[in-house]
C-alpha cells in the first residue's frame, strides 16, 4: 500500500513538472512576434501640425477671421519624416459646396514650402510668390482668406492640412488646387491636420 502511493505520489510530482513546463513554453511563444524573430520596435509619432492661434478643435478668434483682420495664424510642425523635400498646407472649409459641386471652399494653399521648414510666421504677407520659394493663393488671391461662415447658421469646420512630400512639385504659382493634388500623387510621405471652429459673431 505504501509502495503505491509513493508511486502517485511521484507520478503527480512529474505531472506537475510537465504543466508548469508546457505553460512556460506557451507563454514565451506568444510573446514572440509571427514568423519569428525579434518583435517590431514601436512606430515613431507621426507628423504634427500645431498652432498658438487656437486649441485643435477649439473657437478660432475672430482676428483670424474674415470679420477681423483676416491674419494667418502661426503654424509649426514636428516629427517630420526623414525623406522630406517640400511641404504643401491647405486651409479649407469643407462645410461648404462651391457651385453645387464637391469642391468645398479654399481659403488658403501654400505650395513648395521647403522641407527644412518647421513653421510659418503669423501674418503671411499677401504675394503669390513667398521669400522662401513657396507660392500661395486661395479663393480671393495670392493671400490668406480667414474663416467668414455666416453669423446665422451651424459652425463650420476650418481644417489645416499639411502634406509632407519626398519631392519638391514642379508647378507654376498659378496652379489650382487640383492641380497641386494630382502633382502630390505619389510623393506624400506624411500629413497632419489642425481644425478650427467659427461662424462670425452675432
Amino acid at each position: 500500500m505504501r509502495l503505491r502511493t509513493t508511486r502517485l505520489f511521484m507520478l503527480l510530482i512529474v505531472l506537475a513538472a510537465l504543466i508548469t513546463m508546457i505553460t512556460m513554453t506557451t507563454a514565451a511563444a506568444a510573446q514572440q512576434p509571427p514568423g519569428g524573430g525579434q518583435a517590431a520596435a514601436p512606430r515613431p509619432p507621426g507628423l504634427t501640425l500645431t498652432s498658438t492661434a487656437w486649441p485643435d478643435g477649439g473657437q478660432i478668434p475672430v482676428k483670424y477671421a474674415q470679420a477681423g483682420s483676416s491674419t494667418s495664424p502661426a503654424l509649426s510642425w514636428t516629427n517630420v519624416p526623414p525623406n522630406t523635400a517640400a511641404f504643401v498646407l491647405f486651409f479649407r472649409d469643407p462645410d461648404v459646396a462651391r457651385n453645387g459641386t464637391i469642391e468645398d471652399v479654399l481659403h488658403w494653399m501654400v505650395v513648395n514650402i521647403p522641407g527644412a521648414t518647421r513653421s510659418l510666421p503669423e501674418g503671411v504677407p499677401t504675394g503669390a510668390t513667398l521669400p522662401d520659394g513657396s507660392f500661395q493663393s486661395s479663393l480671393r488671391g495670392p493671400q490668406y482668406m480667414g474663416p467668414g461662415a455666416a453669423a446665422v447658421g451651424p459652425v463650420h469646420h476650418y481644417t489645416f492640412e499639411l502634406f509632407a512630400l519626398s519631392a519638391k512639385l514642379d508647378l507654376p504659382a498659378t496652379a489650382t488646387r487640383p492641380q497641386v493634388i494630382e502633382a502630390m500623387a505619389g510623393k506624400i510621405v506624411g500629413k497632419a491636420v489642425y481644425v478650427g471652429l467659427y461662424k462670425a459673431p452675432q
